[in-house]
C-alpha cells in the first residue's frame, strides 16, 4: 500500500490504510508513506504491519493531546489517552518515520505521549520520537496506580502482557521521564536528547516500572546522550516502580548528566530493589566513579549478558538487525520511492 497526501497512493491517511487490513491478518503488510506531516491520532491494532517512510525528516506522524486536556465530561484526559500513536499489534516494524506529540512543555500541559507501545516483537529503525514529558511509553501498565483506582486510557483493565521492543539508530527526545514503562526494550546506537527546561533538574531520561519477575527492563547499547541543558542537571533515571531495571552499555554521555546518575524518586527503599547499572560509559557525563552508591558498575563478564540477542530472547526471524529490515524478506526491493 502507498499513503500519499497528494492522492498519488491508494490512501491519503495512514489510519485509512490500517483500517483496510483484515482483523485476522497474519501476513506482513507493508505501508509506504510518502513525504508529509500526517496529523493523525493513529491506532495500529493489527499484527504484522510495517510503516516505511522516505526519510524521518520528511515523514512525520503528529498529534497534540495531553494529560491536562479538559474532556466534555469535565474530566482530564490523563497520560494514557494522550498518545499520538498507539501500537497494539505484534510484529510491528517502522522505518524512516518521526512520531511526535506537539502539545508542549509538561509544566503547562502535563504528560503528552508520542508513542504508546503495548505489543510484542516491535522494531523501529531510523525513527525519531519527539515530545517533552513522557514521550515514549512501553507498556504494560503496572498492576495498579500509586494513587486512585485506575490509570485510564484505552489499555487500562486489560491483561498485562510483557512486550519486547528494539530501537535501532533512532532519535529520542524529551525531558521528564521521557522513556517510561514496564517492557523490555533495547536502544541500539540511538541518540537520547534531553531538552532544557531551564530548571535545577532538567529531567530524567528513564522511569522504568519493570516487574519483579522480569529479567531485563531498559538496555541502552552504544548510544549517545546529548542535550541543550546546563551541565549536571539530568538524571539517567528514576524508579517509577520499585524493581525498575535500566542499564547503559558503552554509551557516550555529555555534561548534562548528573554526577550521581540516578535518583530514587523519594523512595529510599527502592535503592535496594531497583537495578541501575553501567558499563564503559564515556564522555563528560560518563564518570561512573561518582554515581550513587546503590548503582552498579558492571564487569566485562557481566556486561556480556546484555547482548541484544540475550536481552530480547531473539528468535530466527526477530529482530531483523539488518539495515532497512531486509531480513523480513517481504520488504527487500519493493520500495516505490
Amino acid at each position: 500500500m502507498i499513503v500519499a497526501q497528494d492522492g498519488s497512493g491508494q490512501f491519503t491517511t495512514i489510519q485509512e490504510a490500517i483500517n483496510s487490513i483484515p482483523e485476522n491478518n497474519h501476513e506482513r503488510v507493508i505501508i509506504y508513506i510518502k513525504d508529509g506531516v500526517y496529523h493523525e491520532k493513529l491506532e495500529i491494532n493489527k499484527p504484522f504491519i510495517s510503516l516505511i517512510g522516505t526519510d524521518k525528516d520528511k515523514v512525520k506522524i503528529t498529534f497534540g493531546d495531553y494529560a491536562k486536556k479538559q474532556l466534555p465530561n469535565g474530566e482530564k484526559m490523563g497520560t494514557f489517552s494522550s498518545y499520538s500513536t498507539l501500537i497494539t499489534g505484534d510484529h510491528f516494524i517502522a522505518q524512516n518515520i518521526t512520531f511526535e506529540n506537539h502539545a508542549g512543555c509538561g509544566t503547562e500541559v502535563g504528560q503528552a505521549v508520542a508513542v504508546y507501545v503495548d505489543a510484542d516483537k516491535l522494531e523501529f529503525h531510523h525513527c525519531s520520537f519527539l515530545g517533552s514529558q513522557d514521550t515514549l511509553f512501553t507498556a504494560p501498565l503496572p498492576p495498579k496506580p500509586i494513587e486512585g483506582n485506575r490509570f485510564g486510557g484505552p489499555r487500562d483493565g486489560l491483561e498485562r502482557r510483557a512486550g519486547r521492543s528494539y530501537f535501532s539508530n533512532c532519535y529520542m527526545e524529551g525531558d521528564v521521564d521521557f522513556i517510561f514503562g514496564s517492557a523490555t526494550a533495547v536502544f541500539h546506537k540511538c541518540e537520547i536528547f534531553s531538552k532544557d527546561r531551564s530548571s535545577e533538574v532538567n529531567g530524567y531520561i528513564t522511569a522504568a516500572s519493570t516487574p519483579i519477575e522480569q529479567r531485563f527492563g531498559y538496555v541502552f547499547i552504544d548510544c549517545r546522550l546529548t542535550s541543550n541543558a546546563a551541565p549536571n542537571t539530568v538524571y539517567l533515571g528514576r524508579p517509577w516502580r520499585d524493581y525498575a531495571k535500566t542499564v547503559f552499555i558503552n554509551c557516550w554521555m555529555d555534561e548534562h548528566i548528573k554526577e550521581e546518575g540516578w535518583d530514587n524518586w523519594n523512595k529510599p527503599h527502592a535503592e535496594k530493589s531497583a537495578f541501575y547499572a553501567e558499563y564503559n560509559s564515556s564522555g563528560p557525563g560518563g564518570c561512573m566513579e561518582k554515581r550513587v552508591k546503590w548503582a552498579k558498575v558492571l564487569t566485562k563478564e557481566e556486561a556480556k549478558e546484555y547482548s541484544i540477542e540475550h536481552v530480547l530472547r531473539a528468535e530466527d526471524d526477530w529482530p531483523s538487525f539488518l539495515e532497512g529490515c531486509e531480513s523480513s524478506k517481504h520488504i527487500t526491493g519493493l520500495s516505490p520511492f
